[in-house]
């Protein structure tokens, strides 16, 4: 039987010298129908921590809400922010206590505190992995192939972006739910930074001069 959830993929995540980047397509799918060009899978919880999630729209959208009221509630109460490891931690134990009826997501969180760029993978059930570099989504196979032959975790954000912009496309020339332009995030010491569709679309016109 045909899926009649709606969808996202393909998403990336990269830590860096000196932060995080994320990157999504915006291409939502219901079954074999385009439902949406204009799907957000990048979030800001709080100022140095973010998120991305493939899979079920519903399931994010209502995932991303409730980690961003426990961030505000904590850093309310506590006069800090939550690091991107309790936000990790916090969204695996919320997975884990929904198993019988999961979330069906894959999400990278990531993140930049106490100086050094750390980002997490969790799978619908809860399970928390520590990476250097994630993509999700059924796009991931292609741009895996991109970044395993030109990422670095020693390359600095600036650095990094630009492969992670070919390893999307990889994705979006060969997956047919992959598509429909791209979303950029930067997590560094200045905080969470979302790239303008205009600073996108020349990042990629420098690409095609190289």
């Amino acid at each position: 039987m045909e899926s009649k959830t709606l969808k996202g993929t393909t998403t990336i995540g990269l830590t860096c010298s000196d932060g995080v980047v994320f990157i999504a397509d915006m291409r939502a799918s219901w079954g074999t129908f385009i439902a949406s060009k204009r799907a957000r899978k990048t979030f800001n919880i709080n100022d140095m921590v973010g998120a991305t999630v493939a899979g079920s729209v519903g399931d994010a959208e209502a995932l991303m809400r409730l980690i961003r009221a426990e961030a505000a509630l904590y850093e309310m109460n506590n006069g800090k922010k939550m690091s991107t490891r309790a936000v990790a931690v916090l969204m695996a134990n919320i997975l884990q206590g929904s198993k019988v009826f999961p979330y069906i997501v894959q999400l990278i969180i990531g993140g930049y505190d106490k100086g050094r760029a750390t980002i997490y993978t969790l799978d619908p059930v809860g399970g928390l992995i520590e990476e250097k570099m994630a993509a999700t989504g059924s796009g991931s196979p292609m741009a895996y192939g991109v970044l395993e032959q030109r990422y670095s975790e020693n390359k600095t954000v600036e650095e990094n972006i630009p492969i992670a912009i070919r390893a999307l496309e990889s994705a979006m020339q060969r997956d047919c739910a992959t598509g429909d332009g791209i979303n950029l995030v930067t997590i560094t010491k200045e905080g969470f930074r979302e790239y303008k569709k205009e600073e996108i679309n020349r990042l990629i016109e420098k690409l095609k001069e190289e």
